[in-house]
C-alpha cells in the first residue's frame, strides 16, 4: 500500500521539476477570462442554491438538472437525463458530452443533490463580504458551476474546439440508489471512454486529493439461549448475546485497529430478549430485564480503507474473530460494499503534479497530495479502477453538511481559474 512518506514527497518533486514554470500568453488570456466571469458564476450558483435538491426531493433535483442543461448545451454539449428505475426513488443524473479529435479525453463528476431535504430550515443564499452561505453552496453546487464557468472560459477564448469532455452530475451522491451496479453504470461507461477523471468535490487550498477512503458496511447478528440470568456462564445457557456481542467487538477493536487508513465503527447496536431494528433507516428497539439472559444483539458499522485489498483483509481478520463464539452462542457478520476506494497511484500524482504548476504560476502557491485520512468517500472512487483521477477541485468553503455551510467568495474564482487551465493544457 501506497503510505504518505518521504518517498511519496520525492516523487511529487521529481514530478514537478518545472516549478518555476509562468503561463503562456494564451494562458493568462484563459485566466483572465475565468476571472472575467467570477460575477457571473457566483450569481449562477445563488440561483441554482436556492433550488431544494435534496436527495430524496426528486422534482428539486431534476429543477437542479434542468438549471446546468441549457447552458451546457450552448456550450456544445450533447445532454441528457438518466433517469433510475422508479422503485430506487431517485431522480436520475444530467450527463454531458461533447466529443473532438485532440488532448485527452476528459470525465468531470459533480452531483446536483444535497443533504439538506425540504424540511430543513437551511434553503437560501446568503451573502456577507467574501462569504456566502446556503444549502450546497460548497458541497457541490459550487463544484458544479466551477465545471461550466471553467468550460465557458475555455469557450470565450476558443479552446472548446476540438476536445472531448464527458459530465457526470449525479442526482443522489449524497444518499445513493441502490444497486449502485445500476445508479453508478453510466459512469463507470463513460470512464471506458475517458483517460482522466477529476472530481469537484471540496478544494482544500494548497492541497490535491490524489486519494479517498472507501466506505462498507457491516452488520453483526449474535444469539444467544434465553434463561434465567442466575444461570448465566452454566452450560446449558452459556454466555449469552450480549457478552458475545462484547467479545467481537473488543475483539476488532484489539486486533484489526491500527493499519494506517483502516477504521471501523460501530454506530448502532440494540441487544437484549426481544430485538427489532430496520437497517435502511438504522433504528431499533430492543426489550430485556436484569434478570433474563440476552437471546439477541444486532450491531450496525461501517469500515474505511485505501485499497480493495486491505478492505478484504480487515473482513476477513472480523470473520474469523466472529467465529470464535462463546459458550452457548453464535454470531455472523454480514458485509456489504458502498464505495470502492480511490486508490493514491502515480498517474494521480502526475495530475497533481499539473495542477501545482499551474497555481504555482498563477501565483498561489504549491498543490500538495491532501491526506486520505481526513477526506470521506465520493464518486470518482466508483472510476478510480478505470482512469487517473484528481479530486478535490471544487468550492472552497467550511461547514459541509451542516446548516452554515460556506464558500469563500474569493476562492471560488481561484477555482475557476486553476480547472480553466488545468482542462486547457490535459486537452491541448
Amino acid at each position: 500500500m501506497l503510505k504518505f512518506s518521504r518517498t511519496i514527497t520525492a516523487l511529487l518533486v521529481l514530478l514537478t521539476t518545472a516549478t518555476a514554470q509562468s503561463l503562456s500568453p494564451e494562458e493568462e488570456r484563459i485566466a483572465a477570462a475565468a476571472r472575467d466571469l467570477s460575477a457571473e458564476a457566483l450569481t449562477f450558483l445563488e440561483r441554482v442554491v436556492n433550488i431544494n435538491s435534496g436527495t430524496l426531493n426528486l422534482k428539486g433535483v431534476r429543477r437542479s438538472g434542468k438549471a446546468f442543461d441549457k447552458p451546457l448545451r450552448r456550450l456544445g454539449f450533447d445532454t441528457r437525463w438518466i433517469d433510475m428505475p422508479r422503485d430506487m426513488q431517485r431522480a436520475g443524473h444530467l450527463f454531458a458530452t461533447r466529443k473532438g479529435n485532440r488532448g485527452k479525453r476528459l470525465l468531470l463528476i459533480g452531483h446536483l443533490d444535497t443533504v439538506f431535504e425540504k424540511r430543513s430550515p437551511f434553503q437560501k443564499f446568503r451573502r456577507a463580504g467574501d462569504q456566502a452561505t446556503g444549502p450546497g453552496v460548497n458541497d457541490m453546487h459550487g463544484g458544479n458551476v466551477i465545471i461550466l464557468y471553467a468550460l465557458k472560459a475555455l469557450q470565450q477564448t476558443g479552446h472548446l474546439d476540438g476536445v472531448t469532455i464527458t459530465i457526470a452530475f449525479h442526482g443522489d451522491e449524497e444518499k445513493p440508489g441502490y444497486p449502485l451496479s445500476i445508479s453508478r453504470r453510466d459512469i463507470r461507461t463513460a470512464a471506458e471512454q475517458s483517460d482522466i477523471a477529476l472530481g469537484y468535490e471540496a478544494r482544500i487550498p494548497g492541497t490535491g486529493t490524489i486519494a479517498r477512503r472507501g466506505s462498507s458496511n457491516w452488520r453483526l447478528e449474535v444469539a444467544g439461549v434465553q434463561g434465567h440470568s442466575s444461570d448465566i456462564f452454566g452450560k446449558r445457557y452459556g454466555a449469552g448475546a450480549i457478552f458475545e456481542a462484547s467479545r467481537i467487538l473488543n475483539a476488532f477493536y484489539e486486533q484489526v485497529r491500527g493499519e494506517q487508513y483502516l477504521t471501523f465503527n460501530p454506530g448502532s447496536i440494540v441487544g437484549g430478549t426481544d430485538v427489532a431494528y430496520d437497517p435502511p433507516t438504522t433504528t431499533g428497539s430492543a426489550y430485556g430485564k436484569t434478570n433474563i439472559i440476552a437471546r439477541k444483539v444486532i450491531v450496525d458499522g461501517g469500515l474505511r480503507f485505501i485499497t480493495e485489498e486491505q478492505k478484504e483483509a480487515a473482513r476477513e481478520k472480523m470473520r474469523r474473530i466472529v467465529a470464535r463464539s462463546l459458550p452457548q452462542t453464535s454470531a455472523e457478520i454480514f458485509f456489504e460494499d458502498r464505495y470502492p476506494a480511490m486508490p493514491p497511484v502515480p498517474g494521480n500524482y502526475a495530475l497533481l503534479a499539473e495542477l501545482d504548476r499551474i497555481s504555482r504560476a498563477l501565483g498561489y502557491g504549491p498543490a500538495e497530495p491532501f491526506d486520505p485520512g481526513e477526506r470521506g468517500a465520493a464518486d470518482i472512487a466508483f472510476v478510480a479502477d478505470l482512469v487517473d483521477g484528481l479530486d478535490g477541485l471544487g468550492a472552497v468553503g467550511s461547514g459541509g453538511h451542516t446548516p452554515g455551510e460556506s464558500l469563500d467568495i474569493p476562492e471560488f474564482g481561484r477555482s475557476i481559474e486553476l480547472s480553466a487551465l488545468l482542462i486547457y493544457r490535459l486537452t491541448r
